[in-house]
């Protein structure tokens, strides 16, 4: 689904011009965003949560070359989704499966990508 066909959901809804549908979906994003930019945390109820993590800065390597490239440290956007936007996503029979462990307790994990939940 794109954004123009996001705007055009809304527009259907009701009784408006497709003016109306982008500057209704024009503002959710952009109050998204500017939470987003000043720290906070969004939290819509069935839906999920927005927020933001903080990376570390590291070393990383140029694909390309095989350089050492300094990655400074930043902020991303998260999303969590809720329980039941899972549930909804997910037919109902089928639990996702615990990713297999491959050693003991003394597994390393990545700060950038942490494990799924």
């Amino acid at each position: 689904m794109t954004k123009a066909d996001l705007v055009d959901k809304v527009t259907a809804l009701g009784d408006l011009t497709r003016r109306d549908g982008e500057v209704i979906v024009d503002t959710l994003f952009e109050s998204v965003i500017g939470a987003l930019k000043s720290g906070d945390k969004i939290e819509i109820r069935g839906f999920g949560s927005f927020r933001t993590r903080q990376r570390n800065a590291r070393t990383g390597r140029n694909p390309k070359t095989g350089d050492k490239v300094d990655v400074p440290a930043k902020r991303v956007p998260f999303f969590k989704p809720s329980k039941e936007l899972r549930d909804s996503v997910n037919p109902s029979g089928v639990k996702s499966s615990p990713r297999p462990s491959s050693g003991g307790s003394n597994e390393k994990v990545d700060p950038h990508h942490p494990p799924a939940m």
